[in-house]
């Protein structure tokens, strides 16, 4: 299966990517590619979202409660990616939930981020402004198939659309949605994203907060968000240097006691320390970008896009008090695609 990514990174008069925001390229990369480039084969950004759906259909499984028919996430990376990272951990994203029994398809957007520390500031500024894109050129293609009828007024795509957000990715997310808040089709039409993951999240702790106005616009629109926080990651003691140590952040110290109802917290640091990084996969700085690679993470997230289990009993967390992480158990439950069967 190719890998569908939208890249907003400007391109060079040697014809090369470069770290600043252009104008989006809807990619669809070959399944043996190791990097993308702008020789890479672009297509238009309907059929972009055509292919996605025409694959996101094929793999999905009805639903016989919600009449999904497939469902696509959209991995937002974070700063200090290459597009050969941003692709391997697109690959491993999706091959990772797909052995824990997801169904759905892996899509990358790619907003330009320099491979170097200290344009971190900068690289902020960058994802702020390429956020527009997210609302205005990506997702309006896959979440108003949601709403497209056939001659006779039957939907024709019930695709559910999810987001996953890594470090500044999460940043680029909540700017999206309050961007599109903004734009008066948007702000009028009824669009709705499932469900939301933040790993390794570089955004501020009350950032999610009930009275959070920055995130009023995503809370509006989502189904849940999930937040991974982990104590041991490092990188996000460095973000938090950098603004004067002044906003401790989510994915590191999780919400606050203020969180809004719509998002649920999973502390992963108990598990994160059993974790050898010799024997684990995973791509980037460990204790940053562990996630992706992990099976116990994939099977938690898997079963959290699925949306058929309460957030208090999926099967790889517990409450001890808060809920976290735990391996013991950690499966998916055996009879759960015989739950929705109806009586003779």
């Amino acid at each position: 299966m190719p890998t569908f990514i939208a890249t907003t990174r400007n391109v060079s008069e040697a014809g090369a990517f470069t770290a600043e925001p252009g104008l989006t390229r809807f990619m669809v990369v070959s399944d043996s590619a190791k990097d993308y480039s702008p020789n890479t084969r672009s297509v238009l950004g309907t059929t972009w979202r055509d292919l996605i759906i025409s694959v996101a259909a094929t793999r999905g499984v009805p639903d016989a409660v919600s009449g999904m028919t497939g469902d696509v996430l959209v991995f937002v990376h974070g700063y200090n990616n290459t597009t050969e990272e941003i692709l391997q951990r697109t690959v491993l994203l999706q091959s990772t939930l797909e052995a824990q029994g997801w169904k759905g398809v892996v899509v990358a957007f790619d907003w330009p981020s320099d491979n170097k520390t200290l344009n971190y500031l900068e690289d902020r500024h960058d994802a702020s402004s390429v956020a527009g894109h997210l609302v205005a050129e990506v997702l309006p293609l896959l979440v108003e198939a949601q709403a497209e009828k056939d001659k006779n007024d039957q939907p024709v795509c019930t695709l559910n659309v999810h987001l996953l957000g890594h470090s500044t990715g999460a940043f680029v997310i909540m700017e999206a949605f309050a961007f599109a808040d903004k734009i008066g089709k948007n702000f009028k039409s009824d669009y709705r994203i499932g469900q939301v993951g933040f790993i390794g999240a570089d955004v501020s702790a009350d950032s999610l907060d009930a009275d959070c106005q920055w995130a009023a616009p995503m809370f509006h629109r989502i189904t849940r968000i999930t937040n991974y926080a982990n104590g041991y990651d490092s990188v996000l003691a460095v973000s938090g240097a950098k603004r004067f140590g002044t906003a401790p952040r989510v994915g590191r110290v999780g919400t606050s006691s203020k969180k809004h109802p719509k998002a649920v917290n999973v502390d992963a640091a108990d598990y994160f320390v059993t974790k050898d990084p010799k024997q684990s996969v995973f791509v980037g700085t460990f204790c940053h970008s562990w996630h992706i690679g992990d099976p116990l993470w994939a099977l938690d997230f898997a079963l959290t896009l699925e949306g058929k289990i309460d957030r208090q009993v999926i099967p790889s967390r517990d409450e001890s008090p808060k809920l976290r992480l735990k391996p013991e158990g950690a499966v998916r439950p055996q009879y759960a695609h015989l739950w929705e069967t109806t009586a003779p």
